[in-house]
Formats: structure tokens, sequence, C-alpha cells
């Protein structure tokens, strides 16, 4: 989930970061989920805002927003503003509807992703499609939310609740309440319907806006999650869903979270094996074993005595816990993790790495990902209040998953946020059989075990492609495999694999 080191792209449907319901009744129970009874307004399309990463933008990419309620129990109360984008690539003759995207995070942009992805579409996709993007409520150019804090003062270290290094969450429970507490007051009761399931109401506000009867739809990361509440929503409006590197279904997003300390831990032996491989190089290990012992020694090290990088400051061991992790989100972004190591391991000398701070975006908050990801977090599912409950699980998945050292379980600021204004969608099994899932083995932000979750709960409305792989996302040319190929067939053609599969990519072992 969220990312703010360096553009999203291919290479991160961003998350890094920020990564992902207690299982309840259906959501919306005194919600109308049926299409406005009124025509939607006519849609006043104009030039897009220039993209925040500083990417090029198609200029045949038109952008406009609508507005939806703020709370759909309250239909004809508040609005807010959603930005929409289109990108007309289907061929007359050959058109069958809108693909729409998701960046994932929660609290990820993504107005700007119909752009960014066409050159990674086959022609025979792109002629059956226009794609379609959107600033999810809250988020971007729609009306967007803000805890009143600087970049600076949402440091990512804190944000992903690394504990002292003693182990102490002192530190992370004093910055989750602070947080909630600015959140909430900046934002009075409109952060708390910042929801999925009201993001999922949206979707279909902009379906309707268009003037389409059903979508198709790609998403990787909490866009699956988002996907499919969409779908159990509203069934009978979703066309071809391909969902990718999936979250659990039915469970909270602090059981989602604490997943990310066992999946860093298996991700990290593909990290380990390759450095091992270029030991003569990188003098990290011989072996993957001595990589890992030396990364730790490594983080250890920086605990008590930072190094300093010239832009972007002070590199303590939870900052090189946070870069490593992000940065193992794609095997091809492992170059830059030895890049990190071998600046860090000599305390600053030699050749600088990489560092990339998001310029802000006019009219956008400069904390807008951090104030859109704790709302929806907290927005979905409760967490637990009780501190002790954190201070176990962060000192058990310690000892257990120390290449994190207990991130994942440590407190959010759910823990201080009131109760979710409705229950949770519950996601079921019952509508079209039109969702496929693509899954790497060692994705370290969406394990495979929340994926089989999702493929056990969709049941016979859902085929699954597994891929022999650690990266956040099969659907990847860099590495084509079965995924991309089962993908595109089913987009273009609407066949679905007859069975479940697996395979390994055509090249890399990402």
């Amino acid at each position: 989930m969220l990312r703010r080191l360096r553009p999203s792209g291919p290479l991160r449907t961003v998350g890094a970061a920020l990564a992902l319901a207690l299982a309840g009744a259906t959501a919306g129970a005194g919600v109308a989920e049926a299409a406005p009874e009124q025509p939607p307004a006519p849609l006043v399309w104009t030039d897009c805002p220039a993209d925040p990463s500083g990417a090029p933008v198609d200029p045949r990419l038109r952008c406009t927003t609508l507005k939806v309620p703020l709370d759909y129990r309250e239909p004809r109360g508040r609005t807010v503003e959603i930005a929409v984008s289109r990108l007309p690539t289907a061929v007359p003759g050959l058109r069958r509807g809108i693909l729409v995207h998701n960046g994932g995070g929660p609290g990820v942009a993504s107005l700007h992703l119909p752009s960014a992805q066409e050159s990674g579409y086959p022609r025979e996709v792109l002629d059956r499609y226009d794609l379609v993007g959107f600033d999810p409520r809250g988020v971007g150019r729609s009306t967007p939310v803000s805890c009143g804090r600087t970049a600076a003062e949402v440091p990512y270290e804190l944000v992903f609740p690394f504990p002292a290094p003693d182990g102490s969450i002192a530190p992370n429970v004093r910055f989750a309440r602070d947080l909630a507490r600015d959140c909430l007051a900046r934002n009075g009761d409109r952060i708390r319907h910042l929801t999925t399931a009201n993001t999922a109401r949206d979707l279909d506000r902009i379906r309707a806006a268009l003037g389409e009867p059903r979508i198709s739809y790609r998403a990787a990361s909490y866009g699956t999650y988002l996907g499919v509440v969409y779908a159990e929503l509203f069934p009978g409006r979703t066309d071809r869903f391909v969902l990718d590197g999936n979250v659990s279904p039915n469970v909270s997003w602090q059981d989602r979270l604490a997943g990310w300390d066992r999946a860093s831990e298996l991700r990290f032996e593909d990290f380990a094996r390759w450095a091992a491989e270029r030991d003569t190089a990188l003098r990290f290990g011989a072996t993957p074993a001595a990589v890992r012992a030396n990364y730790l020694a490594l983080a250890a090290k920086l605990d008590r005595t930072p190094v300093t990088h010239p832009v972007a400051g002070p590199v303590n061991g939870n900052l090189w816990r946070t870069l490593y992790r992000l940065d193992s989100y794609h095997t091809a972004l492992f170059q830059e993790i030895a890049d990190w190591w071998r600046f860090l391991a000599a305390d600053g000398a030699g050749p600088v790495p990489y560092w990339w701070l998001a310029k802000g975006t006019p009219g956008v908050p400069e904390d807008n990902d951090v104030a859109a990801l704790t709302a929806v977090l907290c927005g979905d599912t409760p967490a637990p209040r009780d501190l002790g409950h954190y201070r176990r699980a962060v000192a058990e998945s310690r000892r257990q998953n120390p290449v994190v050292a207990g991130m994942g379980a440590n407190i959010w600021p759910c823990a201080f946020w009131p109760d979710p204004v409705e229950p949770a969608v519950r996601i079921t099994g019952r509508g079209p059989a039109n969702i496929l899932l693509l899954q790497t083995e060692r994705d370290p932000a969406t394990p495979l075990i929340g994926a089989l979750a999702m493929r056990a709960t969709l049941g016979k409305r859902a085929r699954m492609v597994t891929v022999d792989g650690g990266n956040h996302g099969a659907y990847d040319r860099s590495t084509p495999s079965c995924a991309v190929t089962a993908a595109d067939r089913f987009l273009t053609t609407g066949t679905l694999p007859p069975r479940d599969l697996t395979c390994a990519p055509a090249a890399s072992t990402g």
C-alpha cells in the first residue's frame, strides 16, 4: 500500500506501503444500492491536470468531476466531489465498455492511471475498452482530506509503526493517538465516511454518469478489496474483473496488517538468494543465511548510530527497514536495496543512493495520502483498544519476524478511532463467475494466505492464477507468465481458465 518515496508505476502499486474487515453483516443496511433514481447530470470534460509523479499525460486523457453523497444513507445531504478520467482507446465495432483502474493504497491517487497503464496493455485489450481512472473519495483531486500535518510530520517509520530498537511501542502509541486526534479534529465527521463501501458506491455513480450498464475492472493490492466490495454490492453491474495481489476479504485491517511481518520474512528469502549469488561484487554474504544475519546486524547498528543521507537526512534502523521493505516489492528494485546497504554499511561513504520525494500537488494537502489511508483503515473495521494486545503482538512478531521487527502487528491510529459508521461488507461467493485472481507466492504486501482466503470465499465466482515469485503483483510484462496471458485473454474474450493455475515466470525470478 501507500508509497511516497517515488512515483507509483508498474514496479509499485503503492504500497508499499500500507497494505489492509471484521466480518460483519453486509454493509448498507438502510442504504439504497440501486443507481440514482434521477439521471446523472451531464459531465463536463476538460484537460487533465499534470500527473503528480511527473510522468507525461496522454493528450487524449480527459478529466471531469461529479458530486456524490458524503453519506449514502442521506442521499440528498452533503456531497463530495470525485475526480474521474477517461482515455478513449476502444475501437468502434469492437468496444465492450470501460475498464476501470485503482492504484491501491488505500490513499493512492488513480486519476492518471489510464495514461500510465495504456502502454502496458496489448492492442486486443485496448480495442475493447476505454480506460477509466478516478481519485477515490478523500484522495488527490477528489475533495481531499487532511490531518493538518506537513509531510515531515508523518515520517514513514512512524506511519508504518516500527517499534523502538528495544521493542517499546510507546512512541507508536503517542503517534497513533495524536494522528487520530488531528485527523478527526480537522475533518469533523466527514473523514468517517471515507470507507471502502462508500468508495464502491462512488464507483457505481461513476458507472452511471458514464452511461455504462456494467464495468470491467483491474486493480491490485487494496484495489482488490475495493473490487470485491463493489462486486458484492452490485453483482449485476460487474463485467470482467482482474484482481492482482489479493487481500483476505473478511478479516479486520489489523489482521491484514499483521500479516505483513511474516510475508516480509518470506520475501527476504528471494533477496537473500539474489545477494548471495552476487557476493563477489556485493559482499553481503556468500549464503542466504549470511545475508540475513548481516542485514539484521546493519539494522541493529543503525539503531545505535544513524547514517546521514544528504537528502533523506539521518537513516536509522527503522528507516533502513522501511527502505528495504518498500524496495522488496519488485525484484528490479533489489539493486536499490544493495545501493543503500553499501552506503549505510560504509557510514555514508561512496556513491549516494537514490532518494525521491514527491513534489506537492497544488490544492492537495501534504499529508493527504496518510490521512486517506488512516480514514479507510479505521473507517472500515474496528481495531483492538487494549494497548497490552499490541505490546504482546509486537514482542511475539519481533521474535518470529525480525526483518521488519514486528511493524505490521503494531498499533495504528484505529485504536483511538470511533467505531465505524456501518458494518464492513461481508464478501460471499454469490454472483456471476467473472473474477480472475492473480497472485505471486511471496508477495510482501498482500501475502498468498490472504489470496487463498479470497479464492475460497469467492468460490465458483473466480479462478486463480499463482506465479512462483515475490513481486507485489503478477500482471507484469517485465516478468511475463501465465498470469499475464490469462488476464489478457480474459479481458479480451471473457474466458476464464478452466481451473486454477500455477506457473513460474518466463524470465527473472520476480
